[in-house]
């Protein structure tokens, strides 16, 4: 099986399951504790949350561990929101965000609050003038905006966005889920969230950084943990694997990034070449290094998907239709490019231009068999 599905889940780093052997003889106890076991935790943990915060460009005390990267967006926003209730009850967001931002937007307009959605071009790259606007209008409390997006994987202009927000007084909220790890963090944020899992960590550990100066509350009870910002027991051990795969990946990045982009540039061009009618989403340019997504006119995403399982491929649709929503994806609506037959290729370290090479040699012939199989030729 070739797996090509490393947007939602990267497989673990060996340097992760090096680290998270050691760290569970070694990190077990509760931090919160005096005796020797336990400051050997705090220890871990501490020197855990010190190598994040440097790859990210945070301080080490703007760093916070939850239990997911949703747990992480959740929090971010309706904490900010609750830290700054004075200045304001509007939110900014933008139309192809994950779904943990939109979510947590919709708790926020369901408790009264305002939110403003600025849409995107063709490539999925969020409208920066009418972000800018959108931030200066009275009563904005907290824009969000992602690094990149996790189905197409175009790259958002963060930059130009936070001096905007700068300009309005108003805390940016950066998802960068997607690109920690694999690229540098763009400056500017206020707020920033990440998921261990999609760097090649354990599943089960989020990252929430708030930067000094940015007022935010914790929308949970109050608890002693994670210095009274995020309740419940911290898993040290997966905490000290996730900051040892964050900076394996960090390090490997400027030789994988470049393979990895490389590999992606060549389905993008040989999809096309192979497969009448299709249609390749995204900035060619502008993107994320392991990330191609494409639609087949003509094509049920759920069949294509299930035909290249048979042929011994695990990839993803940015457009799944479900059978309780029969709706597509959000991000390719708001983009208004072709949401039927949508694949999401995303490669993880060390995929192999083998595992490419049968992937192209495969994809023609099982999508003109369905085609075939719905009249089309």
């Amino acid at each position: 099986m070739a797996y090509l599905d490393a947007a939602s889940t990267e497989p673990l780093h060996p340097a992760a399951r090096e680290a998270l052997m050691t760290a569970l003889d070694a990190g077990w106890a509760d931090p919160a504790r005096l005796y020797g076991t336990a400051r050997r935790a705090q220890m871990l943990l501490d020197q855990a949350r010190a190598e994040v915060a440097e790859i990210i460009g945070a301080r080490a005390d703007e760093v916070s561990f939850t239990s997911s990267g949703t747990q992480a967006v959740h929090s971010g926003v309706l904490g900010t929101l609750r830290g700054r209730r004075r200045s304001g009850h509007r939110l900014v967001v933008n139309a192809v965000e994950h779904s943990s931002v939109l979510n947590a937007a919709s708790v926020h307009e369901r408790d009264g609050g305002e939110v403003e959605t600025v849409g995107v071009d063709l490539t999925g790259r969020a409208d920066t003038a009418a972000f800018a606007e959108a931030v200066s209008r009275p009563g904005t409390a907290l824009a969000c905006l992602q690094t990149a997006n996790h189905e197409v994987g175009t790259l958002q202009p963060v930059e130009e966005v936070a001096d905007a927000c700068a300009a309005a007084g108003v805390p940016l909220l950066v998802d960068a889920a997607q690109s920690a790890g694999r690229l540098p963090i763009p400056p500017g944020w206020s707020v920033l969230a990440a998921s261990a899992h999609k760097w090649g960590g354990p599943a089960g550990v989020g990252v929430l950084a708030v930067r000094k100066g940015t007022r935010w509350r914790s929308p949970y009870p109050e608890d002693e943990r994670e210095r009274r910002r995020f309740p419940g027991f911290e898993n040290v051990p997966a905490i000290v694997a996730a900051a040892a795969a964050l900076r394996a990946r960090a390090a490997e990045e400027a030789a994988e990034g470049p393979r990895l982009s490389a590999l992606v540039d060549r389905i993008r061009r040989e999809v096309p070449r192979l497969v009448p009618d299709v249609e390749v989403i995204g900035d060619p340019v502008a993107r994320l290094p392991h990330i191609v997504t494409f639609s087949c006119l003509y094509v049920e995403g759920e069949a294509l998907l299930t035909e290249l399982d048979k042929s011994g491929f695990a990839i993803s649709s940015g457009s799944s239709c479900t059978a309780s929503t029969l709706r597509p994806s959000h991000v390719l609506e708001a983009m208004g490019v072709l949401t039927h037959g949508n694949v999401r290729v995303s490669l993880p370290r060390g995929v192999s231009e083998g595992d490419v090479d049968r992937f192209l040699a495969v994809l023609p012939d099982i999508v003109r068999r369905i085609r075939a199989s719905l009249g089309v030729h």
